[in-house]
């Protein structure tokens, strides 16, 4: 079955997230970090887009990108394959470094991309790494620079985020940076992208994913459901990666047998 093409974000912004395969690290020395973000500066080049934030983590990566030459799907290739081809040349092997195809997300609205901000700074204090403003591999070094740097050492569109996080609180940078430092209240996009990147869910996350992206509250009443539309239900949560046909089943109260069928 041939892959659904992504679908367009309204406002040209997007959430990208790549792992490494099998959950492996793709960093193992400051030179790996550094070759990335060189790459990042060649792809801005090449394709014109602007980074609102990033983190580079040790087998993950996030980055937000507004692109309005609606070229997502080709820029993260561009950055994925560069990668890999100096990661494999590098360490002498063979084969993919990233998971086949990356997850993302539009970002339809300021609050969103605002938050996905601070979640993204965030990651190397979640995952008990280090702080934020000691991390070397994310934007928020940018952010507390206030002198302008030079342009071929800037990765960071800051100057985009800042004004619309001054037009939307009335804040400035020290606003800003406060509003980074506070803790993260899950964005639920934000939090079903990362369910996406697991290979395989909990019941728990099955059920946080059926009523926050199908809106469906009572998930037993999918079972009442003429078929048809019971059915589309079923394609839609199997699409979802990390859920299995026995775990279905035995959420929905489904047999297996009508969900193989479906």
């Amino acid at each position: 079955m041939p892959r659904q093409p992504r679908r367009k974000s309204q406002s040209n912004v997007y959430h990208c997230m790549l792992r490494g395969i099998n959950k492996q690290d793709i960093f193992f020395d400051d030179k790996d970090y550094l070759e990335f973000q060189n790459i990042i500066r060649k792809t801005k080049k090449n394709y014109l887009y602007q980074l609102y934030s990033y983190v580079l983590m040790p087998n993950h990566i996030h980055l937000e990108i507004k692109d309005k030459n609606q070229k997502i799907s080709q820029i993260i290739h561009s950055i994925a394959t560069s990668y890999a081809n100096y990661f494999n040349k590098k360490y002498e092997r063979i084969g993919h470094v990233f998971e086949n195809r990356f997850r993302s997300r539009n970002v339809e609205n300021s609050y969103y991309l605002l938050n996905l901000v601070r979640y993204i700074h965030q990651n190397p204090v979640k995952a008990g790494i280090s702080l934020m403003e000691r991390y070397r591999w994310s934007s928020y070094p940018e952010y507390l620079i206030k002198q302008k740097t030079q342009e071929e050492d800037k990765i960071v569109n800051t100057e985009e985020i800042l004004n619309i996080f001054l037009a939307e609180r009335g804040e400035d940078r020290k606003g800003f940076l406060a509003f980074n430092r506070k803790v993260f209240t899950f964005q639920k996009s934000i939090e079903l992208l990362e369910y996406e990147m697991k290979s395989k869910l909990t019941d728990e996350e099955v059920i946080y994913f059926i009523k926050e992206e199908l809106r469906i509250d009572n998930i037993q009443e999918i079972q009442k459901y003429d078929k048809e539309y019971r059915n589309d239900i079923i394609r839609k949560i199997k699409k979802f990666k990390g859920i299995s046909h026995q775990q279905m089943g035995r959420i929905l109260g489904i047999s297996i047998r009508i969900i193989q069928r479906a």
